[in-house]
């Protein structure tokens, strides 16, 4: 609903959210169009190999493992081409 309200640059999201999941939240904003050009990052505890393949299938550009250092959080900002 929040990203509905507008398009944002960049979305840091969660995997492990309560009612739906990083990943099912990842490829429903995938399939429509007005989010092509968003960047995805999940934030998140699973730092598994197959945590992170499976969340660049579903679409995220990148896969942060908490705690984010907030160097690594500037490059992917940067990545939106913005960095305020």
């Amino acid at each position: 609903e929040a990203a509905a309200a507008a398009v944002p640059d960049i979305v840091l999201l969660d995997i492990g959210l309560p009612l739906i999941n990083g990943y099912d939240v990842a490829r429903r904003l995938r399939e429509q169009s007005r989010y092509k050009e968003t960047v995805l990052a999940a934030v998140t505890g699973y730092g598994q190999a197959e945590d992170r393949r499976r969340s660049l299938d579903v679409g995220f550009d990148f896969h942060l493992t908490k705690p984010v250092d907030p160097a690594t959080l500037q490059e992917v900002m940067a990545a939106t081409g913005r960095q305020d």
